[in-house]
């Protein structure tokens, strides 16, 4: 009964409930999507890469190579000599490689360079390593494996022939026609930039760009030794036979006399990562919270500047048998009404939002973003909004039992 009365008496103030009910959806809308793409970004970069001990590129800052090594963002200050690669690569100390060549594209998708040590060794989330959906690996130097999210924005399958194109734009006007490549694999989805990347052998790439080799090395395509036919690559990822060696190895190669190189551990960047993007989230954070105060503060001033309106509704009430208390709980439920309409709006529209723009944040950021931005921590917020709402709205209660009272000695 109470419901229904609060629900005809909000209908009864459309113009000012709709404003407040807009700004406290907005502000909601804040809060949930600050707190779920962070939560998000995070998972999302801490699943990205696993198993690695090393990843080594040109001299550059430890952020900026994981950035463009793992997450396909921005790109190498320089590429890497394979004389350099092969005499790291060589070292006892070092079980496997990952060599990675990047500067190519595909309708806007990165393609990546290597070979197939990448399916073997390359690893996400807990220790989980690639799997085929469809297909296999590289056998000859023309082959391509796609990752999950590409197969299925672009339609292709196993079998058909795709060109590559210079540069990393959307739209190239220098197309490696000439040398078509021919999808061999699909990868099953992983939830990482692997999805959005194209993956074809080294000497494939050398051949699209007119790279010549005396000898093709028909091996480095199909098996794992370290020698590579490219010249160059980006960087390269490697895995030690004992973790006990890898500072050690990190020190040599940030000292190597060859050429200038930075070896990163991932953990470590990406811990340095979070500690940049920290402040911008702590900020953000901060600006959300008090968006939401202001908004609660409003529906609070919109029930307190109703209630001189509201004598003649007050009046009707108490002449009707309803207590002064019952006066105050109406009140408040009006409030929990306004707060749980915005709070389902602000849900449905960020859902809606995240729908619509999850394929653009995997192509830009590499970040797979959950659509569905109900969690434990969005359901915490909630009822501290809630909470807060209950809160604020004890001031216009409190005024509308006052006049309730007033209303009951005028009898």
């Amino acid at each position: 009964m109470f419901f229904k009365i609060a629900w005809k008496s909000l209908m009864n103030r459309k113009l000012s409930v709709a404003l407040t009910l807009a700004s406290l959806t907005v502000s909601i809308i804040i809060v949930i999507s600050v707190e779920h793409i962070r939560s998000q970004a995070r998972e999302s970069f801490n699943r990205t890469v696993s198993g690695v001990d090393l990843i080594v590129g040109a001299r550059t800052s430890p952020i900026n190579l994981l950035l463009y090594s793992v997450f396909r963002i921005g790109n190498a200050s320089n590429n890497i000599g394979s004389e350099s690669y092969e005499l790291i690569a060589g070292d006892p100390r070092v079980a496997w490689t990952i060599p990675l060549s990047l500067g190519d594209s595909h309708r806007g998708f990165r393609v990546v360079g290597s070979n197939n040590n990448f399916f073997e060794h390359f690893q996400y989330g807990t220790q989980q390593h690639l799997s085929f959906s469809q297909g296999s690996g590289f056998t000859t130097a023309y082959d391509t494996v796609l990752g999950a999210q590409i197969a299925k924005q672009l339609q292709y399958r196993v079998g058909d022939s795709i060109t590559l194109s210079h540069g990393i734009g959307e739209v190239s006007f220098s197309n490696h026609e000439s040398t078509p490549f021919r999808i061999t694999g699909i990868l099953a989805a992983t939830g990482t930039p692997v999805d959005q990347a194209l993956h074809v052998p080294l000497e494939g790439l050398d051949g699209a760009h007119g790279i010549v080799h005396d000898d093709h090395h028909e091996h480095s395509v199909v098996d794992e030794h370290h020698h590579i036919a490219s010249s160059e690559i980006t960087a390269f990822m490697l895995g030690l036979n004992s973790r006990m060696s890898v500072f050690e190895l990190q020190r040599a190669i940030n000292e190597y006399d060859g050429e200038a190189l930075t070896a990163i551990l991932p953990g470590v960047a990406l811990a340095e990562l979070w500690q940049v993007m920290g402040t911008v989230e702590n900020i953000l954070a901060v600006i959300s919270a008090l968006v939401m105060l202001a908004s609660l503060l409003g529906i609070a001033t919109m029930l307190l500047s109703s209630m001189r309106e509201r004598q003649r509704e007050i009046f009707l009430f108490r002449s009707v048998g309803m207590h002064s208390s019952s006066v105050f709980l109406l009140i408040e439920i009006e409030a929990l009404l306004i707060t749980a309409a915005a709070s389902v709006a602000a849900i449905a529209l960020v859902s809606i939002a995240l729908t619509l723009s999850q394929t653009w944040l995997s192509q830009e950021f590499g970040l797979l973003i959950d659509t569905s931005p109900l969690s434990s921590n969005i359901a915490f917020y909630i009822g501290i909004i809630f909470l807060a709402c209950s809160v604020l709205s004890l001031l216009p209660g409190i005024a509308a039992y006052r006049s309730s009272l007033g209303t009951q000695l005028k009898f």
